[in-house]
């Protein structure tokens, strides 16, 4: 509750301060604020290649477990701290143009500093355990796509061989050095909004219906097209190299009004700017990490 109410009060001097526009960024003071719930990074925490090298020889649920646990300790970059602002409308049967402004940060979730960090694919039950404790949400398709729209930079997507590998850790940790590469070639400034490099891990009604699913969507081409459509085609304990968890803050700005993105999404009418299904029915219920580990198994993980 205390949270809610620091969020609130941050994200009314962050809607007087801030107009909404592609790049504009929330200042560091106010991104520390709405994503106080993140514990600061410890000053030995690994690396992105470090870690990649700690979990290179766990099993899947070894390897759940440690990225858990590195992330909960706030082993994550400093800009994913800094949110960006992202606009969605949707026009009523009225006339009456709804707006809403999310938060996200600006690229998919990763573990390690600014300078070497691994972003890190995850099944459904880890990402949800983070969520939980952050203070944080899935996006919609809608919003993948509103991210999409109003980011400063698009990568190219790079698929790579399909199969078995696709869930090795080696594909994770070569899947992340390519979209290294392709942002040094083209000089994107980490920080910056950033998409079109995996497929985003997203909240929908197709949860409900077919409970223990992981729903993916997004992967954009330049054309703005996605070459994954909604899909709930593998168990919420599946990840592969192509999928990216973007984080989008709980509290969103609607109509100028502060309103919690969960209230938002089960409201039949309101739920129609954040997302192209409508409400989003038993939001929670298909959120919660109870479904899965909870986070207290975070301490199981094997020692270094």
């Amino acid at each position: 509750m205390q949270r809610k109410i620091i969020q609130l009060l941050v994200l009314s001097v962050l809607w007087a301060e801030c107009s909404v526009a592609n790049g504009v960024t929330v200042t560091a003071t106010q991104g520390a604020e709405l994503t106080q719930s993140i514990p600061p990074r410890p000053r030995q925490a690994l690396t992105g290649s470090q870690f990649a090298e700690f979990i290179s020889k766990m099993d899947p649920q070894q390897r759940e477990q440690a990225i858990l646990s590195e992330i909960l300790k706030g082993n994550l970059p400093g800009f994913l701290r800094k949110l960006i602002p992202v606009e969605l409308k949707y026009q009523l049967s009225n006339g009456k143009m709804l707006a809403a402004t999310i938060f996200v940060m600006p690229d998919y979730l990763a573990i390690g500093s600014d300078s070497d960090f691994l972003r890190i694919p995850m099944n459904l039950y880890t990402a949800t355990a983070i969520l939980a404790r952050f203070g944080f949400v899935l996006p919609t398709r809608k919003m993948v796509d509103a991210i999409y729209d109003q980011s400063s930079f698009h990568f190219k997507p790079q698929p790579m061989t399909p199969g078995p590998q696709m869930r090795s850790t080696e594909y994770y940790q070569f899947h992340n050095e390519m979209i290294d590469e392709q942002s040094r070639a083209r000089g994107i400034p980490v920080g910056d909004l950033v998409s079109g490099h995996k497929k985003d891990v997203v909240i929908t009604n197709l949860l409900a219906r077919r409970p223990g699913r992981i729903a993916i969507y997004g992967w954009h081409r330049s054309s703005g097209a996605p070459i994954q459509p909604l899909s709930t085609v593998h168990g919420a304990r599946y990840a592969d190299y192509s999928h990216g968890i973007r984080l989008v803050s709980e509290m969103a700005m609607l109509d100028g009004k502060l309103r919690s993105i969960y209230d938002i999404l089960q409201d039949h009418l309101l739920a129609k700017v954040l997302s192209d299904e409508g409400a989003i029915r038993n939001l929670r219920q298909i959120t919660a990490p109870s479904n899965g580990f909870s986070t207290s198994q975070a301490n199981s993980t094997p020692g270094r």
